[in-house]
């Protein structure tokens, strides 16, 4: 059995246990259900990808110290930053790592909902009447208009709430070595990308869509919090007990 195919029968067991709950809608709702499933299995893989990217910010402004001291040597900057990675016990693909071991579950999941490969009649099945095979181009003005655009309401609400944190977490700090300080800028936009996907992916794959990057952005807000509430606890009681 494919990976396509296990995931699909996993999909149909969820969608008939929530049947009794949701009715004609309960595939899609399986597909949220799935989303968050899946997105709990992979926290610890997110916590430890935040750490790496604290740690790498936390070092941002002694690389652009070095960056300026041996912009004319790149091989002495090259040799200078590894000392400083050794030094501090941080490693340079910090924060990436985990993100990149997610990516394949990601692909996986996407295709899944875009395709219905190995998933039966997933595509054909409906939410609040309108087909998961759906598109929003040929269907925001039809009859199931409120749902694509319900659904392109959240995207977006996400998005922009993720844009204005971003921007918030880059002021005051330097881009990120190698990253023009113009292309720095653009960086938050980006998360306006999935409103394009979005719009030309079926309705099963916005789903998907939509609760996956919810559940990043509550997610990357919570243990960020959780960060900054340990560092400033940390920093009391240094000076407590100094």
């Amino acid at each position: 059995m494919s990976v396509f195919a296990a995931l699909g029968t996993l999909l149909s067991w969820f969608a008939d246990c929530l049947a009794p709950l949701f009715g004609a809608s309960a595939t899609a709702a399986a597909i949220v259900l799935f989303t968050l499933c899946v997105r709990a299995a992979l926290h610890p893989l997110a916590r430890a990808a935040v750490r790496g990217e604290k740690a790498r910010a936390a070092l941002a402004p002694k690389m652009a110290e070095l960056n300026r001291r041996h912009k004319r040597d790149p091989e002495r900057l090259r040799r200078a930053m590894a000392e400083l990675y050794r030094k501090e016990s941080v490693s340079p693909v910090a924060g990436c790592l985990p993100t990149l071991v997610q990516l394949p579950v990601f692909f996986v999941m996407y295709h899944l909902f875009s395709t219905g490969s190995g998933a039966g009649d997933l595509l054909d099945h409906t939410l609040a009447g309108a087909p998961l095979g759906g598109r929003w181009g040929g269907d925001l003005a039809g009859p199931h208009g409120a749902v694509y655009l319900a659904l392109f309401v959240l995207i977006a609400a996400v998005a922009g709430w993720t844009y204005v944190r971003a921007r918030k977490a880059a002021a005051g700090r330097p881009a990120p070595a190698g990253v023009p300080a113009g292309a720095a800028k653009l960086l938050p936009l980006m998360s306006f990308g999935t409103l394009v996907t979005a719009a030309v992916v079926p309705l099963a794959a916005g789903l998907y869509l939509a609760t996956s990057t919810t559940w990043t952005a509550v997610e990357r807000a919570l243990l960020q919090s959780t960060g900054r509430d340990r560092e400033e606890r940390a920093k009391g009681g240094a000076r407590s007990s100094g």
